[in-house]
């Protein structure tokens, strides 16, 4: 392929998104710090401006933003097969690791000190949760509307069983209708803007004018979505017609192809509408070990909605029918990333070329504004199902006036993981341990104390 007009070859993009992907820890603000100082500081292959702008973009979409920034500025670079090389090996190292972690966990996960290590990786999600809450709060919740969206968000969640997706729905439509009422209430946040100090290697392209690939072309655009739309929903289609409805391939991807679309916020937003569906109308797997796949989804690179391709796994590998339960688990994984990550493809391809209008919309900012500070609420839910699920052994269904929530039942609580909880609180929120540090001491504690003690 020859050298672009801003002097960056496919090769050298290459191994960059290859040591993106291998640097991805840390959850979507770790991984768009790691692009922003190897793009922007280091090469100066995009400017600040640019950057944001980008950003601002993949905020709107549902699915990881960290990657869906990945996708824009390789599609910037090279066109698709840039962003298909920028998108793919972003996700590629963290979910062949998970798979092999998932294969690990499925076949000795009984063994004393792996469960060990899994007990005690709780007490650290539990933190690593809080934090993320801690920090969407933080950049969400700026006045008095915000504040009661994320408080409407999370009572209709917790305590009335509200669908993830009809929260999003609402927290958008309130925040595009209220903005022509109150304006200055609902204004959109977003990511600010920057001047560039210096020039980037990117603008080069755009020094006669924006290139072909992107210009806005309704035909191109509709060509695209056709394409990836019918890569996206293939297999699931197929697996429908050969194996039935009701088969667990078939139900692994509709599932989480419904998931794709409604993603908004992050991981951890919809972690809990996941673990909703999958532990208890599913009963793929436990509540234990979906905590146990965030853990390890929180140590390996790569998007943090990896996870769901832990649970995909479990759900294949426990219902394999006639398959070899690895075979079918692998499967399953496969299935579940292709589900999740192809429709982050098709949103780029196709709506990047019209970024400029979707900046300008103030009906979309605010949506955007009120769907994060929604994502507070739900984020909040996902915490204490968490705590609960962790550190009680038995919840008790509580019901009525329209109300339907899980509360613990306290005799059951397990003294020492929350011992542990505290600690990790202590070291995570006063000394601001850092991600790994925080993960491995709570691992190596947790199989201290179940193979010494407990």
């Amino acid at each position: 392929m020859t050298t672009p007009a801003h002097g960056i070859s496919f090769a050298t993009a290459l191994r960059a998104w290859w040591a993106i992907g291998l640097n991805s820890f840390g959850g979507p603000a770790g991984q768009i710090a790691v692009m922003h100082r190897m793009l922007v500081e280091e090469r100066h292959w995009i400017g600040e401006a640019r950057f944001l702008h980008a950003l601002n973009y993949c905020m709107l979409l549902p699915g990881p933003e960290a990657q869906q920034l990945a996708t824009y500025v390789g599609w910037l670079l090279h066109r698709w097969p840039g962003g298909l090389v920028a998108g793919g090996l972003f996700v590629l190292p963290g979910a062949v690791l998970m798979l092999a972690l998932a294969m690990i966990y499925a076949s000795f996960g009984q063994i004393a000190w792996l469960a060990g290590l899994f007990w005690g990786l709780s007490a650290a999600v539990l933190t690593l949760v809080l934090e993320a809450l801690s920090r969407i709060a933080k950049r969400a919740l700026k006045g008095g509307v915000a504040w009661s969206i994320a408080g409407l968000a999370f009572l209709g969640i917790y305590f009335l069983g509200l669908p993830f997706p009809a929260i999003v729905a609402a927290a958008a439509l309130t925040g595009a209708i209220g903005v022509r009422f109150a304006p200055e209430a609902f204004a959109g946040g977003g990511h600010g803007s920057a001047k560039d100090d210096r020039p980037a290697a990117i603008d080069a392209m755009f020094a006669n004018g924006p290139p072909d690939h992107v210009r806005a072309n309704a035909g191109r655009a509709l060509t695209t979505a056709v394409l990836w739309v019918g890569l996206w929903l293939a297999p699931v289609a197929a697996l429908y017609i050969l194996r039935g409805a009701d088969d667990v391939f078939t139900r692994i991807g509709l599932f989480f192809a419904k998931m794709a679309v409604v993603t908004f916020g992050g991981a951890y937003a919809v972690l809990a509408y996941v673990a909703q569906e999958a532990v208890e109308a599913q009963a793929w797997l436990s509540a234990e070990q979906m905590l146990h796949g965030l853990g390890l989804a929180e140590t390996t690179p790569g998007p943090l909605i990896l996870v769901l391709e832990f649970v995909g796994f479990l759900a294949a590998y426990y219902k394999a029918g006639g398959l070899d339960p690895l075979w079918a688990g692998t499967l399953g994984a496969a299935l579940t990333i292709w589900v999740t990550f192809v429709p982050s493809f098709l949103w780029i391809f196709v709506g990047a070329p019209y970024v400029e209008e979707l900046r300008r919309n103030r009906a979309l900012a605010a949506a955007l504004s009120a769907i994060t500070a929604a994502v507070v609420g739900v984020v909040l839910n996902l915490a204490l199902w968490f705590a609960q699920h962790s550190l009680f052994a038995r919840q008790v269904k509580v019901g009525g006036y329209g109300l339907s929530f899980e509360r613990p039942e306290w005799s059951t609580l397990d003294p020492w993981l929350a011992g542990l909880t505290a600690i990790a609180l202590l070291a995570g929120f006063r000394f601001k341990l850092g991600t790994t540090k925080l993960l491995l001491g709570a691992a190596l504690a947790g199989i201290a104390l179940r193979t010494l003690v407990l």
